[in-house]
């Protein structure tokens, strides 16, 4: 249930992401939690995911590792918190221990590393930034392919890695925000229609649709009001979200793209295939360097927002 508390707590974690990332130095001291929780869904990939067993023993096996996973992330989380003191000293040390499942920080790097040199005509070093966030073949993508795909990237994991760990953080403290994670890293390594993973990850994939269905909702709209054209984006993710093949996808992207007046989704280039997928907000034009400039900056806009909205929950009582 979300209280004073929990929404302080998830407030203190974005403050510390959106100011010092994740250091280096400690990660390479402690690792991150994202590489841990990655750790153990590979090691049950390679011992449940037997690729001689049927579908449905596969799917079955996929159920089983998903409810392990998040039970032990959550049951984790849970015994941590009850051994955390009441008042401010517990809210600061749940912000503390959130904060490495808040992408807010490396998000904006990881794009801002693409936009840098695409606005300086660098089209092998934006090709080479794009792919560590994209699946597609950069080799193919020109300026506005890779503008395209960086901007899609943003607005979905505004959703995935900043809006829903937050929301899930807020309505159930430090276990909602692990098993979170712990949801949405499953889906990104198996959660994928792939000979391997098709029935395997399909548990992993139903559950993420669910968890983000909220979020990215709220993301939308938090990218609407961020905007200076806020009925304009309003009105193209109403219109187009629900044409994403994702159910959550294009609802941050859709909104994103009518914001910005810029096209997104549409056909692209994977290493095996090409998806033909529909356009968002398809009559505008291709996105330019500068227009990924613009995103990031609406992303600044939308974070102090988020950053803003938390804050009057928390000031009427405090935790």
């Amino acid at each position: 249930m979300l209280t004073e508390g929990t929404t302080a707590a998830m407030l203190v974690a974005l403050m510390l992401d959106a100011a010092l990332g994740w250091p280096q130095n400690l990660y390479a001291l402690v690792g991150h939690p994202v590489t841990w929780l990655g750790a153990l869904i590979d090691a049950g990939d390679r011992r449940l995911n037997r690729a001689k067993t049927s579908n449905v023993s596969r799917r079955i096996a996929g159920v089983v590792l998903a409810g392990a996973v998040i039970a032990l992330t959550a049951g984790i989380a849970l015994a941590v918190s009850r051994l955390l003191p009441e008042g401010w000293a517990g809210v600061i040390l749940t912000g503390i221990l959130a904060w490495p499942l808040v992408a807010v920080r490396s998000l904006y790097d990881h794009v801002d590393a693409v936009a840098k040199p695409l606005a300086a005509g660098d089209l092998a070093g934006a090709r080479g930034a794009v792919s560590m966030i994209v699946g597609r073949n950069p080799d193919l993508l020109d300026g506005a392919g890779i503008a395209r795909a960086a901007a899609e990237s943003l607005a979905e994991n505004t959703s995935d890695g900043v809006v829903a760990p937050l929301f899930w953080g807020m309505l159930l403290g430090l276990p909602g925000i692990a098993a979170y994670k712990a949801i949405n890293t499953m889906d990104s390594m198996i959660g994928h229609r792939t000979p391997r993973h098709e029935a395997f990850g399909w548990a992993a994939a139903r559950i993420d649709d669910v968890a983000n269905l909220v979020p990215a909702r709220l993301t939308g709209l938090l990218f609407a009001l961020a905007s200076r054209h806020t009925t304009t984006a309003l009105r193209i993710m109403r219109r187009d979200a629900r044409s994403h093949r994702s159910p959550n996808a294009g609802w941050p992207e859709a909104a994103f793209a009518g914001a910005l007046g810029i096209r997104l989704s549409g056909p692209r280039t994977y290493a095996d295939r090409v998806a033909e997928e529909p356009w968002l907000n398809g009559t505008a034009p291709d996105p330019r360097p500068r227009d990924l400039v613009r995103g990031l900056a609406l992303y600044r806009r939308a974070m102090v927002m988020l950053a803003a909205l938390m804050a009057l929950i928390v000031l009427p009582g405090g935790p």
